[in-house]
């Protein structure tokens, strides 16, 4: 039997939230995100922002010159999540195969579902349904047999949108797709299979192998099949995270070493406590430096898993100085974690456990 896969996302998220609990807002181009005065990013624009060109992660100061009247709000994050736990104990009461993607986006196998519910467009319905009751917002959904298709037609009909693919209707759905609907294959690829002749979804089933892999390297066989609407990933519910980072955009120039040490040290902490609300440690961490003319480098260390505050902050800091930030000024740092393990994973007799717990 064909699976049943949903792909959720609620329709212009943080913007949708703020609209939602201020009324005047309601019909008004929203954008949720930092100030243009201070290099911020538009973090979600309402669908009458978008009428303008407004996207995320666009600047806030390009944002503004679209659309003079913007409203910008500043971010509240501990009432996205609050609402977020609303939406997903929605799909958590469907099915326990539940993948979340973000907090407002996430994965649903319903092909066994708690209404005992044959049809996919009925148990995706009913979930829409659900998420206004519960929240006063609106989702686009899409209902497909994999997560590649699923996850285009929840974009199909936005806002409010309900999209189903059925298996005997994927060949003629795939005929409308361009290049840039395969999964991973964002402006920059797009743009060089198109100079390939490569535009259309279906032209990378006929694309000569040589070609495609100089276009995209080792993605040409996933490419290939996702092109033949073929996708056997399977909806994991509580992925283990990857991990874990953050980084600032400064409204002026940093020069001052000590500010920037200080700016380094307090994202490395972040990251410290992330791991230690999660119970993970980390192997690598690294950094992330633009400076004053864009040009944009990272640094990297890995050794003994820990999430030991100061032996993160240590680590970080140890890799700024493998850079210039003490000749050129710098625009953005980051910091972050990868390579994570449990601490299931390590062996209780270690010697290091002090140090890997976080205790040392």
């Amino acid at each position: 039997m064909p699976r049943r896969i949903i792909h959720v996302d609620m329709d212009a998220f943080y913007a949708s939230v703020e609209q939602r609990d201020r009324p005047e807002l309601r019909g008004q181009p929203v954008v949720v995100g930092g100030s243009p005065d201070s290099r911020g990013v538009v973090a979600a624009a309402s669908y009458e922002a978008r009428t303008f060109g407004v996207r995320s992660a666009i600047p806030m100061s390009r944002a503004v010159r679209l659309c003079p009247k913007l409203v910008i709000i500043r971010p509240n994050f501990s009432k996205y999540r609050a609402v977020s736990q609303q939406v997903f104990e929605i799909f958590r009461s469907v099915t326990p195969l539940v993948e979340g993607l973000s907090l407002d986006e996430a994965y649903l196998d319903v092909t066994d579902n708690s209404w005992n519910e044959p049809l996919g467009m009925t148990v995706a319905r009913r979930i829409k349904t659900l998420i206004r009751d519960t929240t006063d917002l609106t989702a686009s959904a899409g209902v497909a047999p994999n997560k590649f298709l699923a996850k285009i037609a929840s974009a199909w009909r936005k806002p409010d949108g309900l999209t189903v693919i059925a298996p005997e209707r994927v060949e003629q759905f795939l005929h409308k797709l361009p290049v840039d609907a395969l999964w991973g294959v964002g402006p920059v690829t797009a743009a060089r299979l198109k100079e390939r002749g490569i535009i259309q979804l279906l032209d990378v089933r006929t694309a000569d192998p040589a070609t495609l892999h100089a276009a995209v390297g080792n993605s040409a066989d996933w490419l290939v099949r996702l092109a033949h609407g073929q996708d056997d990933r399977p909806v994991s519910p509580n992925r283990p995270a990857k991990s874990s980072s953050s980084e600032r955009t400064y409204a002026e120039d940093l020069t001052d070493q000590a500010r920037i040490r200080e700016e380094v040290a307090g994202m490395a902490r972040e990251t410290a406590e992330w791991l230690a609300r999660r119970d993970l440690l980390a192997r690598t961490m690294t950094i992330k430096v633009r400076y004053q003319d864009f040009t944009t480098i990272t640094r990297s260390h890995s050794a003994t898993p820990t999430r030991d505050p100061e032996a993160l902050i240590s680590r970080a800091l140890a890799l700024l100085e493998k850079t210039e930030v003490h000749m050129r000024p710098v625009r953005l740092l980051g910091a972050g974690v990868h390579n994570l393990v449990g601490l299931s994973d390590i062996d209780a007799d270690d010697e290091r456990w002090p140090l890997l717990r976080g205790f040392g």
